[in-house]
């Protein structure tokens, strides 16, 4: 059993039971994931998925001078691109697409984009449980293979998508609107560092484009990029 005098491992404050010294759990795992697709009814949970893999990758610059040694400054110098792959069991008679909401089996045939929707429910408030939507998913790949050594069909299907944001709670998806970040310390309270910046200096930009408050996909194109870190710098955790 955990140890009922500690919250929180000795160094890292990383939680170890509750305060009365009921052992808990914080890993999270998959069984608290529902993936879903939008619908104009709302969403519909997608079954039989064995896996759902997500990337986001961007190209950095590293900036030299002639008389210097080692990289003065980076940058970002693409916009991020979001891509990832989706494997599932054909069932029900559904293949990957049509799991999808899709009126359609082939990649040749889509000619609108839809949304993907993962609800994290690890935590028992809908509140503080994570909304985490793929915006105009493309499919650019549709693989299966029918082989004798194994008699179970999986579909896998690769896709690209043009944006990315999570909320907490669920009561919220309109990008245009934004919501609560998901940003917030977690269960042990870490301070999360807000840059701010923005025409008036004082808009939580990182925070806007992690929501897809106002419609925004990135957070490069602000005003006062130059001016960021000029507040009071964090205290040296060692």
């Amino acid at each position: 059993m955990a140890n009922s005098n500690l919250q929180g491992a000795a160094n890292t404050g990383s939680t170890l039971s509750w305060n009365n010294g009921t052992n808990r759990t914080s890993t999270a795992i998959s069984t608290n994931i529902i993936i879903a697709v939008r619908t104009p009814n709302g969403f519909t949970p997608v079954g039989a998925v064995q896996s759902l893999q997500i990337n986001e990758k961007r190209n950095i610059k590293m900036i030299d001078e002639v008389g210097t040694d080692g990289h003065i400054d980076s940058v970002p110098n693409q916009s991020t691109n979001i891509t990832g792959s989706c494997q599932r069991v054909r069932f029900d008679r559904l293949r990957i697409a049509e799991a999808f909401s899709r009126g359609f089996v082939h990649v040749a045939s889509q000619a609108y984009p839809f949304d993907i929707l993962i609800f994290d429910k690890q935590k028992r408030n809908p509140g503080s449980q994570i909304t985490t939507v793929i915006k105009n998913v493309w499919i650019a790949g549709i693989d299966y293979t029918y082989q004798i050594t194994d008699w179970v069909i999986t579909d896998t299907m690769t896709w690209e998508a043009e944006n990315i944001f999570s909320i907490l709670g669920s009561g919220n998806q309109n990008p245009q609107l934004g919501g609560t970040p998901v940003a917030q310390g977690g269960e042990i309270g870490i301070a999360p560092s807000i840059v701010l910046g923005g025409q008036t200096g004082n808009v939580p930009i990182e925070q806007q484009t992690d929501t897809g408050s106002n419609g925004r996909r990135g957070s490069l194109d602000a005003a006062g990029l130059l001016d960021l870190g000029t507040g009071t710098p964090p205290t040296d955790l060692f």
